[in-house]
């Protein structure tokens, strides 16, 4: 494993590298409150042929910190991967994304899927953004899309994120307690759990950062998407027309999904999705699950990749038991099993 800054026409990314430089690279893409260090173990047993590599998105890690463009969706982390791409001199690749990352791939297809060799999607984000729609075709709940952006994240998660706490006396938002009781199923706890805290941590917050701004919105949850940060930009506020661009492209690489049997924060019913909470009793004024219901995040991947495939692509879904968000981390020998076939055999 190597460790560069790799200066680009975009911003100076840091990223993590593994194998021969000669080998068939696969491209790694973290999810939401991580880093690249995440990947750490799958990219030490990657096959031989094979070269890993794990940038830190904008935002996070030690890449070098600009805003995000909300606006632009995921336009702004597609930009900088094609950069970073570019002066690697890198033309083919596999690219493998979990959670933030796995939605960020939708993107990056419906841009660049020529020269993409296959897709990995380990518990991804819905293809419609995070928060406030519902049924399978990712309708709004509301016009102004309130239920999703900044203003859904837990204050004092980034506050801690911010103040690099380390400690687990804050059973909602201590960031070492969100991470072993979300990212894998208790009682699992990775070996490296402090190495992997510390790429949580590594998230920039504050001004524009994560989570992003916000607006008040008369419509439960009465917050709407700002202009700034990840979370606006996984709005569905702003996907435009990346799920047509997606299915439509001329390219289609095969996909991979894989999911966590458990997972609560990515599910028909998630735990971080207003309209579950709301249903729950949790968030107050609910306005009823015929106007609001929880978000089908499942339900959405899976319609939009089966118009892929009608579209001539192929994708197929393996469910890992007794795992959560991160089956790759929880279950990494049975997870490789699946990943290392699938790359092979392209």
């Amino acid at each position: 494993m190597t460790s560069k800054i790799i200066p680009t026409s975009r911003l100076s990314i840091h990223a993590l590298f593994s194998g021969d430089e000669s080998g068939i690279p696969v491209l790694f893409i973290h999810g939401n409150a991580s880093s690249s260090i995440y990947w750490k173990e799958m990219m030490e047993s990657l096959p031989a042929g094979f070269r890993g590599i794990a940038p830190d998105l904008r935002g996070y890690g030690d890449t070098e910190d600009r805003v995000i463009d909300a606006t632009k969706g995921l336009g702004d982390w597609v930009e900088d991967i094609q950069a970073l791409l570019e002066a690697l001199q890198i033309q083919k690749y596999h690219v493998i994304g979990h959670s933030l990352g796995g939605a960020f791939i939708f993107s990056l297809m419906a841009s660049h899927s020529k020269q993409i060799l296959s897709a990995t999607l380990i518990n991804p984000g819905s293809p419609f953004g995070f928060g406030g729609t519902k049924d399978e075709k990712g309708t709004p709940c509301f016009g102004d899309f309130a239920g999703s952006g900044g203003g859904i994240v837990n204050p004092e998660f980034a506050k801690l994120i911010g103040e690099q706490d380390r400690g687990s006396y804050n059973p909602q938002a201590s960031p070492r307690v969100v991470m072993n009781t979300f990212y894998w199923k208790p009682p699992f706890q990775a070996a490296n759990e402090e190495e992997l805290l510390t790429g949580l941590l590594s998230q920039k917050v504050g001004d524009n950062r994560y989570p992003g701004d916000f607006v008040a919105s008369e419509n439960y949850p009465f917050v709407a998407p700002g202009q700034y940060g990840p979370i606006n930009a996984a709005s569905p506020k702003y996907i435009g027309d990346t799920i047509e661009r997606f299915i439509d492209s001329a390219n289609k690489p095969n996909i991979l999904w894989i999911r966590g049997s458990d997972d609560q924060i990515v599910s028909d019913h998630s735990l971080f999705d207003f309209g579950t909470l709301g249903k729950m009793g949790i968030i107050p004024n609910y306005p009823g699950e015929e106007i609001y219901p929880p978000q089908p995040m499942l339900s959405q991947t899976r319609y939009v990749l089966e118009q892929y495939q009608a579209k001539g692509g192929k994708y197929e879904e393996k469910v890992m038991e007794n795992t959560a968000h991160s089956p790759y981390i929880e279950q990494p020998e049975a997870f490789n099993e699946l990943f290392h076939a699938f790359i092979q055999n392209i």
